[in-house]
């Protein structure tokens, strides 16, 4: 079973209820705490002024004077008070969004790994066995003597395949019961060749059993020189069979069989010899598993032939077998990462915006909104196409709402370029993978972007207007 898709531990999400509660509750508290801090400043300041008026002409004017400097003061802290709001707010969006994307990236990972779980179809090469009486002693005790027993005893023993000739093809079609899982149909036959190279017994036993873990097995049969066997009891697969000493026989066995979305074939550590395994994935996307590449693969009908040969002896620890190759789910966390990132890509691209042109409250307010849009789109956005071209779709359209925050040419200019340093190569160096090359370009364009405005007269050297329409 697969684990239920997770959030990002330790951000807050506001698609659940108790944290968008908890989230207002605190918005609420710290507002009202500064509204309180700033209206008392600002009664005390009216007292002052009035007393002072009245008693002390000098101490009045020195009380507007600080009435003055309070306005200012005020409006910068209005300024704070909108960027604290607009950074605080798209915090806790951005965040939000960092967990629905992180959440959609791990249920798209359990999905693809879901298509392809279960047990694999597993067929084990055939064991030739054979039964010797052995001779064997052990010591007992007789009364006040140690006496050794002499005995026979049963014992296993196995005979090597002389070779083996195996064809195998493999359909994949959709599970009825799991929708978007894949089954395999298998559709096998092999020959199998048996000399015997002893001269004190003629007596075998044939055992071969079917694939494990398989759904459905059906026309399971084993074929000596064309004559069906049958088993020795039921339900086991071992069957018997005479060969003189120094003849050959053969074997062929057949079955079709569906099961889970993988298929091996194990020697299980024998020594093969004449050994030829084809197996044709008759579908796309298939590739050879447990790294014992193929001999010969070439493309053959709708999906491609894997055939390993090996003419003299040969051992392998590993199965061969064929595998569909999911789709590669690549660079997982890189949108979380830049949602967690945001708020402060935003205050770089303010701080840009503010050291460049001149700012009103109605434009910062525009200005987060379009920044946060763009991320809001960004996010979606990549779900469908490739964040990168996303990204380069989407921002076009944040420089040209941003050249609107000029109110003369170069002022335009000038927050073109500002959202070229600040906002469009930030994110996309946070989207490609030399994230630090990328965003280290960002930051020395914005500094010479800086330098250039304010210490080579930037405005200076362009004296035109915007021209009218």
């Amino acid at each position: 079973m697969f684990e239920a898709a997770q959030g990002i531990p330790g951000l807050p999400d506001l698609t659940q209820p108790t944290q968008l509660i908890e989230f207002g509750s605190r918005v609420r508290r710290i507002f009202f705490f500064i509204a309180g801090i700033v209206g008392f400043l600002g009664i005390v300041l009216a007292l002052l002024n009035f007393s002072g008026r009245r008693n002390e002409p000098e101490l009045g004017i020195a009380i507007g004077q600080w009435l003055e400097g309070y306005s200012v003061l005020l409006r910068m802290q209005l300024h704070g008070a909108l960027v604290l709001a607009l950074v605080v707010t798209g915090f806790f969006l951005c965040s939000t969004l960092a967990n629905r994307y992180h959440f959609w990236e791990q249920a798209r990972v359990s999905q693809i790994a879901e298509s392809v779980s279960g047990e694999r179809l597993e067929q084990s090469a055939p064991q030739i066995r054979y039964v010797i009486q052995e001779p064997y002693s052990y010591n007992t005790q007789a009364g006040n003597r140690i006496v050794r027993v002499q005995e026979t005893r049963t014992s296993n023993r196995f005979l090597s395949v002389a070779g083996s000739q195996i064809q195998v093809k493999i359909d994949q079609t959709s599970d009825p019961q799991k929708r978007g899982r894949g089954i395999y149909l298998v559709d096998f036959s092999a020959d199998y060749r048996v000399v015997n190279l002893l001269d004190t017994t003629q007596n075998f036993f044939f055992e071969l059993s079917p694939p494990s873990s398989y759904s459905l097995l059906q026309n399971f049969k084993v074929e000596q020189n064309a004559t069906r066997l049958n088993p020795t009891n039921p339900g086991e697969y071992s069957f018997p069979f005479s060969i003189a000493p120094a003849k050959e026989t053969s074997f062929r066995v057949t079955y079709k069989a569906q099961g889970s979305p993988r298929w091996v074939y194990n020697a299980n550590g024998q020594l093969l010899s004449n050994f030829r395994l084809s197996v044709l994935a008759n579908f796309s996307g298939a590739d050879f598993a447990s790294g014992i590449v193929p001999t010969e693969s070439k493309v053959e009908e709708k999906g491609t032939r894997y055939t390993w040969i090996f003419d003299d002896n040969v051992s392998v620890q590993n199965p061969f077998g064929v595998f569909t190759a999911t789709e590669r789910v690549q660079n997982t966390g890189i949108l979380p990462r830049l949602l967690i990132l945001a708020p402060a890509l935003f205050l770089w691209w303010l701080l840009l915006l503010y050291l460049s042109l001149p700012m009103s409250l109605r434009d910062v307010a525009i200005a987060g909104g379009v920044f946060f849009a763009c991320i809001l789109a960004l996010t979606y956005f990549s779900r469908v196409i490739n964040p990168q071209l996303a990204w380069l779709v989407i921002s076009p359209f944040l420089l040209v709402l941003a050249w609107g925050l000029g109110r003369t040419w170069r002022a335009s200019l000038a927050a073109f370029i500002s959202t070229i340093a600040g906002g469009v190569l930030p994110v996309l160096g946070l989207l490609v993978p030399y994230s630090g090359l990328t965003l280290s370009l960002a930051g020395l364009l914005s500094v010479a972007w800086l330098a250039a405005l304010n210490w080579y007269g930037f405005y200076r050297l362009n004296q035109e207007t915007r021209p009218p329409g």
